[in-house]
């Protein structure tokens, strides 16, 4: 028999996690758009180096991406002289996987070369730029 007139409590999702919880909201800028036209014009100075390390930020992104492809060419043909192998009908063409090898081993060694100078330029950029804003709001507060 049910009892009809004994409440239940409301199911809950349990504890919350994650990022975020009990954080207070952040507070709004009195004049976002002056601040944001304050800061392009300060980094202005600096524009050539962004563009620069964005560049290369690409670069890096594009070798890496291309780097597996290519990869996938060694594999396949490692995989087809395995088979040719075990049917009888040839052989593996190390020649050419060594090429290829090779070739990615190139692919990721420019990867890292761009990597490197991008974060060589950024670190020089932040140094002069961002460092002297963090001092003078230090010495505000």
């Amino acid at each position: 028999m049910e009892n009809k007139d004994v409440k239940m409590p409301p199911k809950t999702r349990g504890p919350m996690r994650g990022p975020g919880r009990g954080m207070m909201p952040g507070e709004k800028a009195k004049d976002f758009k002056g601040s944001i036209g304050k800061l392009l014009a300060y980094l202005g100075n600096y524009k050539i180096g962004i563009i620069v390390v964005m560049i290369f930020a690409a670069c890096a992104t594009v070798f890496n991406v291309v780097g597996p492809k290519v990869l996938g060419k060694a594999t396949t043909a490692l995989s087809e002289g395995l088979m040719n192998k075990i049917n009888g009908t040839g052989g593996m063409d190390f020649n050419y996987i060594g090429k290829v090898l090779l070739f990615v081993l190139g692919l990721y060694s420019i990867s890292a070369v761009f990597s490197f100078v991008q974060g060589w330029i950024m670190d020089g950029d932040y140094t002069e730029a961002v460092l002297p804003i963090k001092e003078r709001n230090f010495r505000k507060n």
